[in-house]
């Protein structure tokens, strides 16, 4: 999801909440020295006025650089040339000034007494950003060009295979020359059966990522230092106090909720390293151990849908493959997108703009390299929202459209709000709004919107296997999308140098997924860089966030509707009261803490794991008894 403050500024589409006043510290400013100035000047103290005409000043800079930025932005995500590269690295720059200038100016008002809405705007702007440059000279310029070289690397990554072996053929076709890309690399890795082969194509995309560690390491020196000018003891710091509690605490709190479905994942995890023992044997797949990354049908083994297969439960009912049902009715991209807008439409949301239709990228161009990661853009932070991904036909992306366009409703249920205000109550919001509605496309849903046919909806016997499918995406996920940050606080903090990046990387991914590399990875590896969020410096945490809070409104908006069935089974499509009550909450932006937003919808101040295990609880007996007798967990050393 996309929307621009700055290039790099909390109020940017990856941007975090407020920080609670209590956290920051002007780091330049020792208790003598503010004696002194209460007493020698009292008469330059600032006021509620100055600061209601700083904000003021603030918002104006804001509104003016934003827009620029944004569309900076979306030319390079567009067309990623050099040229772009440098109008991207120029405007991000002038953004990571202008953000560090406010928060510096905005810590004059610690001492002042401010009423609630002017504090909250005034902490906001001391976090300034999630990458914030140092005040020294040049380092801004130094910054933005490193991330948006780092961007650029990723986007253009290709690497060399034999694109005439017989079986990448059937998946690719016919490919000109020896190269491929990632588009091209996932589709092998979702579709391979090979280990040797998925071992290649795994390998080869991680050649793109070595080149980028010398520029990261410095990136994080660079933002570590811009952090500590803002009073920070480093920049995961900085990130772990923009969700309206002290950042320890929120490190406690997603171990808490990490502890609450890791049981469930465990589960899964046993099971499915069952089902690819009796596929690959046990030199491929041995049960005692972590799982090949390589083996589970995503290049960064984070989630695992497309080995179903593989792992489909014997004996229950026939699942929906949506894929083939798109096909089977000559759905397009555009037809996707326009469904997933229909969803919201039904719940009483006003459907996109024609300018959506007009601007948003939609499919792959074939004349030009773009940044073909989804995301949902506000360009103008009112009603110029669009879309950019390079769709597919499928299943998973038929579920990413409902994720994007929830971004876009979103963005446009608070372009009211102050500009401060203008994102989610936290970032785990912004990312579960999609997320909860996909959650409505149960085969019902299906057969009311033409592509499934009622003689053809599943019975209760296919529960298990509907419930596998979804698991084997989310469930799967949850542990990457805790640990992705976990690794980022342990660079920030110093507890992984640069020579020790790919091996802690590996730690983590072992610890909470129970993976492993395919081969002993090259001394120079940097496996990190190879998943987008790394070099796309996108805060990860919010999708974790995102994977709990979605089964929670899911929950709240069931019960709202009446629904008194198995949790999933519900879907709210076409029902205008949930959507009512929804928007109410998504109306609030960031301008109050979350709990106010979350209990505003949910009627609960906490975020809990339960719905995620309510709403599974089929799945969870049935993988107990099939790991009976079975020998689950995994060495984490």
């Amino acid at each position: 999801m996309k929307r621009f403050f700055l290039a790099t500024s909390c109020f940017a589409a990856l941007g975090l909440g407020a920080c609670q006043d209590g956290q920051i510290r002007d780091a330049e400013t020792t208790t003598e020295e503010l004696t002194v100035a209460a007493t020698t000047q009292v008469e330059t103290r600032p006021t509620v006025q100055d600061a209601r005409e700083f904000l003021e000043d603030a918002e104006a800079d804001i509104v003016a650089a934003s827009e620029i930025g944004a569309r900076a932005a979306w030319i390079n995500a567009n067309f990623v040339t050099e040229d772009t590269n440098a109008l991207v690295a120029q405007t991000s720059a002038e953004g990571a000034k202008l953000a560090t200038r406010l928060a510096n100016e905005a810590k004059r008002f610690n001492g002042v007494s401010l009423p609630d809405d002017m504090r909250r705007k005034i902490d906001m702007l001391k976090r300034g950003s999630n990458f914030p440059a140092p005040m020294r000279d040049g380092a801004a310029e130094e910054l933005s060009e490193i991330m948006a070289g780092l961007d650029a690397t990723y986007a253009t990554g290709t690497f060399a295979i034999d694109t005439s072996d017989p079986a990448i053929v059937a998946v690719l076709g016919e490919v000109e020359g020896d190269r491929i890309d990632l588009g091209q690399a996932v589709r092998l890795m979702a579709q391979l059966r090979d280990p040797a082969l998925l071992r290649q194509v795994w390998e080869g995309w991680r050649t793109i990522s070595p080149p980028m560690r010398d520029d990261y390491a410095r990136m994080v020196e660079l933002i570590n230092e811009g952090a500590q000018e803002l009073g920070y003891a480093d920049a995961g710091a900085l990130w772990r106090g923009g969700y309206d509690m002290d950042a320890d605490a929120f490190a406690t709190e997603v171990d808490r909720l990490w502890g609450q479905v890791n049981p469930l994942y465990e589960q899964l995890h046993c099971y499915v390293r069952g089902a690819l023992n009796e596929t690959y044997g046990d030199d491929v797949v041995p049960l005692d151990a972590p799982i090949r990354a390589d083996l589970l049908g995503n290049m960064w083994a984070q989630q695992w849908g497309n080995i179903y297969g593989l792992a489909a439960p014997e004996g229950a009912g026939e699942g929906v493959d949506v894929t083939a049902l798109l096909e089977e009715n000559d759905y397009d991209a555009m037809k996707m997108v326009r469904t997933a807008d229909d969803f919201f439409v039904s719940m009483g949301f006003d459907p996109m703009p024609d300018t959506f239709w007009e601007r948003s990228l939609i499919t792959k161009p074939r004349d030009r390299d773009v940044q073909c990661h989804a995301s949902a853009w506000n360009l103008d932070d009112i009603e110029d929202v669009r879309i950019k991904m390079c769709t597919e036909v499928t299943g998973e992306d038929f579920q990413t459209v409902h994720h994007e366009i929830g971004h876009n409703i979103y963005q446009r249920a608070y372009k009211d709000q102050p500009v401060f205000y203008k994102t989610g109550a936290n970032d785990g919001f912004h990312e579960a709004i999609g997320d909860m509605i996909a959650l409505s496309i149960t085969p019902e849903y299906l057969v009311e919107i033409g592509l499934l046919d009622a003689a053809d909806l599943p019975g209760e016997d296919a529960d298990i296997a509907l419930l596998m499918q979804t698991a084997m995406n989310k469930i799967a996920f949850l542990p990457f999308g805790l640990l992705v940050d976990k690794w980022r606080w342990q660079v920030f903090n110093g507890v992984l140098e640069p020579a020790q990046y790919n091996d802690g990387w590996w730690a983590l991914r072992t610890e909470y997924q129970g993976i492993r590399p395919p081969s002993e990875r090259p001394a120079d590896a940097f496996d990190p860089g190879a998943k987008y969020h790394i070099p796309g410096n996108t805060p990860y945490m919010r999708y974790f966030l995102a994977h709990v809070l979605q089964f929670q409104f899911h929950k709240a908006a069931c019960e709202q509707a009446g629904f008194e069935g198995p949790l999933h089974r519900c879907s709210v499509y076409g029902n205008e009261e949930v959507g009512e009550r929804f928007n109410a909450m998504l109306e609030m932006g960031a301008s109050q803490p979350w709990p106010d937003a979350l209990e505003a919808f949910t009627g609960t101040r906490d975020m809990d794991g339960s719905a995620i295990l309510e709403y599974y609880a089929p799945l969870i007996d049935y993988l107990e008894t099939q790991n009976q007798g079975r020998t689950c967990g995994w060495n984490r050393d």
